[in-house]
């Protein structure tokens, strides 16, 4: 008896929980995150995801 390949469908773009969209920021800013990124073998996006989490648990807007 064969066996049968499977293969699982995959998501579609936006269904990850994740969305995608463009920003503009200083390149002193690049330069800096770059740097955070080398350091700690994290990519740029997970980084910016990283930092954004903390700034809104910690923002307080008065």
């Amino acid at each position: 008896m064969e066996e049968k390949l499977i293969i699982n469908k995959k998501s579609l773009k936006g269904e990850d929980g994740f969305k995608t969209f463009s920003i503009r920021i200083k390149d002193e800013t690049v330069e800096n995150l770059d740097k955070l990124s080398e350091k700690t073998n994290r990519s740029r996006n997970e980084l910016i995801n990283i930092l954004l989490d903390y700034a809104i648990k910690n923002a307080e807007v008065k």
